[in-house]
C-alpha cells in the first residue's frame, strides 16, 4: 500500500467499523470492564438517590419552621445522604481503577501489535513514508487513543446512567416539569450531531499534520550538523514554522469543533433551569408540589442536563479517538511480506553457488532499477559491485536478501530458488556491514554480540581482536562495558565501523555484504577496516559495494553497473586490459595518484 493509498484508506475508515474494531480489542479485559460497569451503576444509583433524600430533609426543615420542632428523621436523612456520597466516591474510584487497567492492557497489546507489524513490513513501506509519520502513528496516535478511552469509558457510562436515572426520578416527582426539562434534549442532540459530522475530518487532519511535523523534527535532529554547517537554520526554522502553522490551524479547527458543543449545552441547561424554577415555583404556590420536591427536581434537572452536555463533549473526543484509531489500523492492515514456515537455522549454513538468472526489478510505475542481470558467484568468492550512484548496486543485494522481489527472472543459492527459502532462514546466512554503522543504545559488548546473543566474552573479545577493535575498546574507561548512545556516540565513525565489522565477524554468517564500509573514514582507518574485512571474508562468499576502487582490486569478480545493467564483469586486470567502462572509472580515480605516489596496495 503506497502512502497515497494509505491516506485514502484512512479517509475510507468509517466511524462505526473503526469504533467496533477498537472496542473488540477490549474483549480480553471484559472482566475489568464488567466490574467497572457495575461500580459505575452503583455510583450512578447513589448519586441519583441522594437528591431525593436531600429533598425530603428540606421538607422536614420547612415543616419544622411552620409547625415547630424538628423531626428526628432529619438526622437520619442527612446521615443517609452523607453515606451515599461517601460510597459513591468509593465506587467512582473503583470504576476508574478498573477502567485504567483495561485501557492500559489494551494499549500494551496495541503497541506490541504495532511493534510486531513494523518488523513484518517490507522495506519498501519505509521508503515511501516519512519516519516521523510512522513514529507518530506508533506513539502519538496510540497515546491519544489511550487518553480518549480512559475519558470515554469512565464518563460515557456514568453520563448515560445519570441521564436515565435522573429522568426516571423527574418523571416520578413531576411529569409536567419533566416534560419541560426533556424539551431541550432534541435541540441538544441536533447540535451534537451537526458538529460531530465535521469534527472527525478536522481531527484526522490534526493527527496527519502532527505526523508531518514529527517527520520534520526527526529530520532536523538527525541532520542538525549539516544544517548548521551550511547555515540553513533559518530555512529549517521556516519549514518548521510552515508545518507548525498547518498543525496549529488543523488543531484549532478540531478544537473549535470540539469546544463549540459545551457552551451551547450550558446555554440550553441554563434556559432549562430558568423554566423549571419558574414553573416549579408556580407549582408550590398552587400546592401541587412541596419546596423540597422542587429543590430535588432542580437537582435532578441539573443531573439530567449535565450528562447531555458531557455526552456532546465526549462525542468529539470519540471522533478524535476514531481518527487516531483509523491511522493505527491502516498501519496494522498494510501489506507485508508473506508469512513463511520455518525459522532461522542454527549455525551458519554454507551458501553454495549463487546465480542470478536474467533478473529484472522495478518499482511500479517507474523505470526498472536493474534489468536482465545474469552472473554466477562460486562459494568463497569475493564479488565487487561498482558503478555510479543509482546504477543499481544496492538493489542487487536487496534482491539477494529478499528485501525486494524480482519482477522477472530468479535467483538461486545452492541450486535452490531463494523464493522458496523462508526469509528468516535466507537472511540468517548473511552478515551485513553498511556505510551507516548502525549501533543501538547499549554496551559495546551487547552491540558486538547483536548477531549472536549467546556469545561468550572470550568470543566477543576474539572477534574484536580480529577486526582491530580490541585496542581502542580497552582504552575506554569501562572497556567492553562502555555504554553507547543510540547511533554510537561517543565513538568516532571509524571506531563504529570496526564495531560493526566485529559484529559480523562474531555472527559467522556464510555470506557477507559490505556496503561502502570504508567510504567515510580517513586513509589510516580505511587500511585498518580493509585488513579487518580481509579476515572477515576469509572462507566466505562476499559482496562488496564500493566507490573507492582501491578496496576491490583483489576481488574475484567485479560487476560493473550502468543504468541498471551489467555492462562489464571480470577480474581487475582483465577489465583494465579491456579498456572499457571500468578502466575509465579506475583511471578517473587513480591515474593521477598512481603517477605521484602509487596506488595504495592491498584491497580485499
Amino acid at each position: 500500500m503506497s502512502a497515497r493509498e494509505e491516506e485514502a484508506g484512512e479517509t475510507a475508515h468509517r466511524f462505526w467499523p473503526t469504533a467496533s474494531r477498537l472496542l473488540g480489542l477490549l474483549r480480553p479485559f471484559r472482566l475489568q470492564i464488567l466490574g467497572a460497569v457495575a461500580a459505575t451503576c452503583a455510583f450512578a444509583v447513589l448519586n441519583v438517590a441522594a437528591p431525593k433524600y436531600l429533598g425530603d430533609a428540606t421538607d422536614v426543615v420547612v415543616d419544622a419552621v411552620f409547625q415547630g420542632g424538628l423531626d428526628q428523621r432529619l438526622g437520619l436523612l442527612l446521615a443517609a445522604v452523607a453515606m451515599m456520597y461517601v460510597f459513591a466516591s468509593l465506587f467512582n474510584w473503583v470504576q476508574g481503577a478498573l477502567t485504567a487497567r483495561a485501557v492500559q492492557g489494551l494499549m500494551y497489546g496495541l503497541r506490541a501489535s504495532v511493534e510486531d507489524k513494523l518488523h513484518r513490513l517490507p522495506s519498501t513501506y519505509f521508503r515511501e513514508r516519512s519516519r516521523g509519520d510512522v513514529l507518530s502513528r506508533a506513539t502519538n496516535d496510540i497515546d491519544n487513543i489511550a487518553q480518549a478511552l480512559n475519558q470515554v469509558l469512565t464518563q460515557l457510562i456514568v453520563s448515560v446512567l445519570m441521564l436515565c436515572g435522573s429522568l426516571a426520578m423527574m418523571l416520578w416527582i413531576s411529569p409536567l416539569l419533566a416534560a419541560i426539562a426533556i424539551a431541550s434534549v432534541p435541540v441538544s442532540i441536533w447540535i451534537t450531531v451537526l458538529v460531530a459530522k465535521r469534527s472527525q475530518e478536522h481531527f484526522a487532519g490534526q493527527w496527519k499534520e502532527t505526523g508531518e511535523l514529527n517527520a520534520h523534527v526527526e529530520e532536523f535532529i538527525s541532520g542538525h550538523e549539516v544544517i548548521k554547517a551550511f547555515g540553513r537554520q533559518e530555512q529549517a526554522a521556516e519549514i518548521f514554522s510552515r508545518s507548525n502553522g498547518r498543525l496549529a490551524r488543523a488543531a484549532a479547527k478540531a478544537q473549535y469543533s470540539a469546544g463549540v458543543v459545551q457552551p451551547l449545552m450550558v446555554l440550553m441547561a441554563n434556559l432549562n433551569y430558568i423554566a423549571v424554577a419558574v414553573v416549579g415555583a408556580l407549582q408550590v404556590l398552587a400546592g401541587a408540589m412541596t419546596i423540597g420536591g422542587v429543590q430535588a427536581f432542580i437537582q435532578f434537572s441539573r443531573l439530567f442536563t449535565q450528562p447531555v452536555g458531557q455526552i456532546g463533549g465526549l462525542l468529539n473526543v470519540i471522533q478524535s479517538c476514531a481518527a487516531s484509531a483509523a491511522r493505527v489500523f491502516v498501519l496494522l492492515d498494510a501489506g507485508e511480506d508473506p508469512q513463511e514456515p520455518g525459522g532461522r537455522p542454527a549455525g551458519a549454513p554454507a551458501a553454495g553457488r549463487i546465480v542470478f538468472h536474467d533478473v529484472t526489478f522495478g518499482y511500479p510505475g517507474s523505470v526498472p532499477a536493474v534489468r536482465n542481470l545474469s552472473f554466477t558467484v562460486e562459494p568463497g568468492q569475493a564479488v565487487a559491485i561498482v558503478g555510479h550512484t543509482g546504477a543499481g548496486k544496492t538493489t542487487i543485494v536487496n534482491l539477494l536478501m529478499r528485501f525486494l522481489e524480482p519482477s522477472s527472472g530468479r535467483i538461486t543459492m545452492g541450486g535452490k530458488d531463494i523464493a522458496a527459502i523462508p526469509r528468516d532462514q535466507l537472511r540468517g546466512q548473511f552478515g551485513v556491514v553498511l556505510q551507516d554503522s548502525w549501533l543501538f543504545g547499549g554496551t559495546i559488548r551487547e552491540n558486538i554480540a547483536y548477531g549472536l546473543p549467546d556469545a561468550t566474552d572470550d568470543a566477543i573479545v576474539a572477534a574484536a581482536e580480529a577486526t582491530h577493535a580490541d585496542r581502542f575498546v580497552r582504552s575506554l574507561p569501562h572497556g567492553y562495558g562502555t555504554v553507547l548512545e543510540s547511533g554510537g556516540e561517543p565513538l568516532s565513525q571509524g571506531q563504529r565501523q570496526l564495531i560493526t565489522i566485529a559484529r559480523a565477524q562474531l555472527a559467522g554468517r556464510a555470506v557477507l555484504v559490505l556496503d561502502e564500509a570504508t567510504s567515510s573514514v580517513d586513509s589510516r582507518t580505511e587500511l585498518l577496516i580493509r585488513q579487518a574485512m580481509q579476515r572477515l571474508r576469509h572462507g566466505r562468499t562476499s559482496f562488496v559495494i564500493a566507490h573507492r576502487l582501491s578496496t576491490i582490486r583483489n576481488a574475484d569478480l567485479i560487476l560493473v553497473m550502468d543504468h541498471g545493467r551489467i555492462v562489464e564483469q571480470g577480474a581487475h586486470g582483465s577489465l583494465l586490459a579491456a579498456n572499457g567502462y571500468y578502466a575509465r572509472l579506475y583511471n578517473a580515480q587513480f591515474a593521477e595518484r598512481d603517477g605521484r605516489a602509487g596506488v595504495l596496495e592491498g584491497g580485499l
